[in-house]
């Protein structure tokens, strides 16, 4: 089967457009097609969508500094980007969508300027044990993306003084603070510039699935009237930040999968509201959580059969399982 290709980079540093661009073609990219968008933001924090801003990120220090706070379509966690971080989306027909295929067009990019990485955890990519891009994905019926980072030069001090990280989760990954657990490809390579590793990417891409090389400008690829229209969602304070509503009950807990934070107001007896925050890649089963928890009488043991008997398989049946095990391990 041909597949239909083109790289598609821009120069704009917004993060709100840069996100409201990348919407728009995962909206447009048709059956046989897989497009490669290359772009950058300037002194950003990006959380994925299922995140707590306030937890994940020193939101006053950043705005403070001129810096933007962004959320994304995808779950996992929260990133900081840069000028010396380069983002790629690939966005693919849903039937074309090749994870291993796309994985392999990254390797080859960075083998390119020179440097062996690997695939490590549940959706980074390290060099000597020490991460340089972390993964994240989204599906639709018709189409998907795989979108993530390549840290070249960025200012890890900055990322460190904007992102907070639990330390449950610096302790499931075995290291003591995230500047030690991150590197720049130009520890590994001291001359690799942004425009040489995005060249990479470009010819990684075409050596992998065809077409020619030409770079087409975001202007081109999408209409422009959508992506102001979707600009004023990323950059609300409602997308971004969403609902705080104070709560009756809070709990959280970290699996293998992700972390999780069950914000839950009560009313008479029976869960009224829940918020379900986490940075699990798989966002539309958390989105999904609050509904199968809601109107439900107040017992840790119910609320937790409501998940165990969900018609769930794979992956989901495995997190829901987990959630359900966690919640009849308390005691209300």
């Amino acid at each position: 089967m041909s597949i239909e290709t083109k790289t598609i980079r821009t120069s704009n540093l917004d993060p709100w457009l840069n996100l409201s661009f990348e919407e728009c073609l995962f909206e447009q990219v048709k059956e046989g097609q897989c497009w490669l968008y290359l772009w950058q933001n300037q002194n950003t924090v990006v959380i994925g969508k299922n995140q707590n801003p306030w937890r994940e990120c020193r939101t006053k220090l950043l705005e403070e500094e001129e810096g933007k706070l962004a959320r994304r379509l995808s779950g996992g966690g929260a990133v900081f980007h840069d000028m010396g971080n380069l983002n790629f989306t690939f966005v693919v027909d849903r039937q074309l969508y090749d994870f291993q295929r796309q994985l392999e067009v990254i390797l080859s990019a960075v083998r390119k300027v020179g440097i062996q990485a690997e695939f490590t955890g549940r959706n980074d990519i390290s060099v000597e044990g020490r991460k340089f891009s972390g993964n994240a994905f989204c599906f639709r019926t018709k189409s998907a993306f795989h979108h993530g980072t390549l840290l070249v030069s960025a200012n890890l001090s900055k990322l460190t003084r904007y992102l907070q990280v639990s330390p449950e989760k610096m302790q499931s990954k075995g290291v003591k603070s995230v500047e030690s657990r991150v590197t720049n490809l130009q520890e590994y390579n001291p001359g690799v510039t942004i425009d040489e590793m995005a060249k990479a990417f470009q010819q990684a891409f075409h050596e992998n699935y065809g077409g020619d090389l030409q770079e087409q400008s975001i202007e081109e690829a999408i209409d422009m009237e959508k992506a102001q229209k979707l600009y004023e969602k990323y950059s609300s304070w409602e997308w971004r930040y969403g609902e705080s509503p104070e709560f009756d009950l809070e709990l959280e807990h970290r699996f293998t999968w992700g972390g999780v934070e069950f914000g839950l107001k009560l009313e008479q007896g029976r869960v009224n509201n829940v918020v379900v925050y986490s940075d699990s890649l798989d966002e539309s089963f958390i989105d999904s959580l609050p509904g199968y928890l809601q109107g439900c009488v107040f017992d840790s043991h119910l609320l937790a059969k409501r998940l165990l008997d969900l018609p769930l398989v794979g992956e989901r049946k495995n997190m829901a399982d987990d959630i359900a095990q966690w919640l009849q391990s308390k005691t209300f």
